[in-house]
């Protein structure tokens, strides 16, 4: 969705978007393989394009799960999330080649099917085999089912036929795919041979990750502790009127829910806080031609009564808003789903008071 209400096709921003994915992908291929000769002068040039496609996928794979809670942490970095199913579908290309390089080089010269000899070929050496000697490659094959999966169901007809629900759900398996692919990869490296240094790099590659969904986690805890008391009216003080910078919104939370402020001139509305999209937050974003509009992905919705501009059908409630002096009131309780709602008028109160003096 855009700003002129139209479906988003290939604009130069995303074209832009995919050079700098590529460009980026052919700089870390080069350089792994590059680094993969000077460790290894031994290694031939099919092993050093095999490890080069590993390590460039599993890099990538770290800067898609790293973009979300840095986004939350700066907003500065919301451009990287608009497209990030591109990111995701070019680092599924990367693990498909090293599957299939892979499943040539070691599987194609025996009698049996090549897959069948790469899922089920593998038997333990030894009668007490350790940890080490498990099979890596189905923890691969499983990691890139899950990983086929997203990329073929990331494009919004995806998202509209399957539901936002089951739809992020699917998506959220992206971190039962990130653990396999760790499985896969030190397993790997554990019968290929010593490597610390690449085992350190997963391990530090882990530990980033978990620290940075951490920190995102504990910050956007910590603003949804953050709402105040209703005052004796019902309604909550959310926000000072002259610190509302016009079409530009504000995230609160009221009850217990994450809602979204804006100021459209003299009026103020208050929408729920969740894109129907993707779940992404409304109060960061602005309005834009009379619509608020998410930052993630453009999705926009009327301020006066949550609903998307024709043709799209998406809903957002909308939530009572009082002006009274300089403070905004909001009620926790969410107007019928697209039915107007009156909003909060700064004039049209100090109208009425002045109105009433008079009489």
């Amino acid at each position: 969705m855009s700003v002129s209400y139209t479906g988003v096709s290939w604009t130069p921003s995303k074209k832009r978007y995919d050079l700098v994915i590529g460009l980026g992908v052919a700089l870390m291929l080069a350089a792994f393989a590059l680094t993969g000769a000077l460790v290894d002068p031994l290694a031939t040039a099919e092993t050093l394009v095999l490890r080069a496609l590993s390590w460039t996928a599993v890099a990538l794979l770290h800067v898609i799960l790293a973009i979300g809670p840095l986004a939350r942490l700066d907003p500065r970095l919301l451009p990287l999330l608009y497209n990030r199913r591109h990111l995701g579908v070019s680092m599924f290309v990367l693990g498909l080649a090293h599957a299939a390089f892979a499943t040539a080089q070691f599987h194609a010269l025996g009698d049996r099917n090549p897959l069948v000899s790469a899922l089920a070929g593998y038997a333990a050496p030894g009668v007490n085999p350790r940890w080490t000697d498990l099979p890596f490659e189905p923890l691969g094959f499983l990691a890139l089912v899950i990983l086929f999966l997203m990329a073929a169901t990331s494009h919004d007809f995806w998202l509209k036929l399957l539901g936002a629900s089951i739809w992020k759900s699917l998506h959220s398996l992206v971190y039962v795919a990130y653990g396999l692919v760790l499985a896969h990869v030190a397993l790997g490296i554990a019968q290929s041979g010593p490597a610390a240094l690449l085992t350190r790099a997963l391990l530090v590659g882990a530990a980033c990750l978990t620290a940075l969904h951490l920190v995102a986690y504990l910050r956007e805890r910590r603003f949804d502790r953050g709402g105040r008391p209703p005052a004796a009216h019902g309604f909550v003080p959310v926000a000072r009127l002259s610190k509302l910078a016009d079409g530009q919104g504000r995230p609160i939370v009221v009850g217990g829910q994450r809602l979204a402020l804006f100021r459209v001139g003299d009026a103020v509305h208050c929408v729920h806080g969740v894109c129907r999209h993707q779940g992404g937050p409304l109060g960061e974003g602005a309005v834009i031609d009379g619509c608020i509009t998410c930052p993630w992905h453009g999705w926009q919705y009327r301020p006066e009564d949550g609903c998307s501009p024709p043709p799209f059908q998406e809903v957002v409630h909308t939530y009572p808003v009082r002006v009274e002096e300089d403070i905004v009131y909001v009620s926790p309780t969410p107007n019928p789903l697209a039915t107007p709602a009156a909003a909060g008028d700064h004039h049209a109160r100090e109208t009425d008071a002045t109105s009433q003096e008079g009489a």
